[in-house]
């Protein structure tokens, strides 16, 4: 290879070299030592930096036979560049392909410039490759020829069109499903919502986007806990929890719902992001008082089916302080009978939805009643 013709594949080697993709270098023997003419010894570093490229590069000249080729190069044929020096197009490409394949030779010759362009060809196991490069004249043993450089991007765009295709698809979903959903940064940044997430909070989605997360509950002691499992998500020790939140719309009203949380990314190092899906929701109501604990176990016996005097013995309380009690519940839930007043405790998430016997919705414990 001539030092001129080594430059001016370097020149254009850099500009492809980011495009790249892994493949398997085949590795063969190098042409005979007669096959061409010989190289300066300053160059050979680079030459041999050329032959191993991943860069698919050749030299053919005006007949379309080829005087060099490296090994990325002759890889996509399935052979090595020793079977290729000294062939012609048509020994490898069909007829249609080698037609236009001249045609892109002859016009390099007859303009005498680079021209950069994306390249289709038929790959070795019959399906349709792509290519881009730059394809430009040199001198070779006293000729013009024409040499080209050029990474294969076919796996790239293949992966491309999958990850849009999948994206397409979790944005219809996520649009569609009616689910409350979310997006989170690891910082708990809200970067991608459903519209439905949007109602929920009474908010328009541009509002939401950019929101931190935090600011969407409402005081609870769980939030502790909650924060803490969320430190362990981020950190990969777990990869996804539930969990139970009061959450606080625009309005100031609450609800208790279910919480999903997923890690999005590989297996290690912190998650940079997380998916939120909420679910079982109760109805979103006006922020009253807080029963106390005293309060919370009699309305747990009440749902139970238990008679004011079945409550005082149970709690050892007097019946006097269990109607008292009853009573400023009424007042408090804005519940006119007893029947009322256990649909209240439940809609509010006082009362846990799916416990049994009835219990609080924040008890650290299924057994406990506070």
């Amino acid at each position: 290879m001539d030092a001129s013709t080594l430059k001016a594949l370097l020149a254009h080697l850099p500009v492809l070299w980011w495009e790249t993709v892994d493949e398997p270098v085949l590795r063969g023997p190098r042409p005979a030592a007669d096959a061409g003419p010989r190289r300066p010894p300053r160059y050979e570093t680079f030459a041999d930096l050329v032959d191993l490229a991943p860069a698919s590069a050749f030299i053919r000249d005006g007949d379309g036979r080829y005087l060099w080729a490296n090994h990325a190069y002759a890889h996509l044929y399935n052979t090595v560049p020793g079977e290729l020096v000294g062939k012609r197009i048509e020994d490898f490409d069909p007829p249609a392909d080698a037609d236009r394949f001249r045609a892109l030779d002859q016009e390099i010759l007859t303009r005498g410039t680079p021209v950069r362009h994306t390249l289709h060809y038929r790959r070795s196991d019959g399906t349709e490759g792509q290519a881009v490069g730059h394809r430009f004249p040199v001198r070779e043993d006293a000729r013009t020829c024409v040499a080209g450089i050029y990474v294969d991007v076919t796996d790239h765009l293949r992966a491309t069109v999958r990850r849009q295709r999948a994206e397409e698809s979790l944005q219809a979903l996520r649009d569609h499903s009616g689910l409350p959903c979310a997006l989170l940064t690891a910082g708990g940044r809200v970067v991608e919502a459903s519209t439905a997430a949007a109602e929920l909070f009474h908010l328009g989605l541009p509002d939401l986007l950019g929101r931190r997360a935090h600011t969407l509950l409402a005081p609870d002691p769980g939030l502790d806990r909650l924060h803490r499992r969320w430190n362990g998500l981020i950190a990969r020790r777990t990869r996804r929890l539930e969990s139970t939140v009061v959450l606080a719309d625009a309005q100031g009203r609450r609800r208790r719902a279910e919480l999903h949380l997923t890690t999005v990314g590989g297996p290690t190092g912190r998650a940079r992001h997380v998916w939120a899906v909420v679910t079982q929701q109760s109805l979103a109501v006006e922020v009253h008082p807080t029963p106390t604990a005293a309060q919370v176990r009699i309305l747990s016996l009440l749902a139970e089916g238990s008679s004011n005097s079945d409550i005082a013995a149970s709690l050892k309380l007097s019946r006097q302080t269990v109607d008292y009690h009853l009573g400023r519940l009424r007042e408090l839930l804005d519940a006119p009978s007893r029947p009322a007043l256990v649909a209240r405790a439940y809609v509010l998430g006082i009362l846990a939805p799916r416990a049994w016997p009835p219990r609080s919705a924040t008890a650290p414990h299924p057994l406990s009643t506070a």
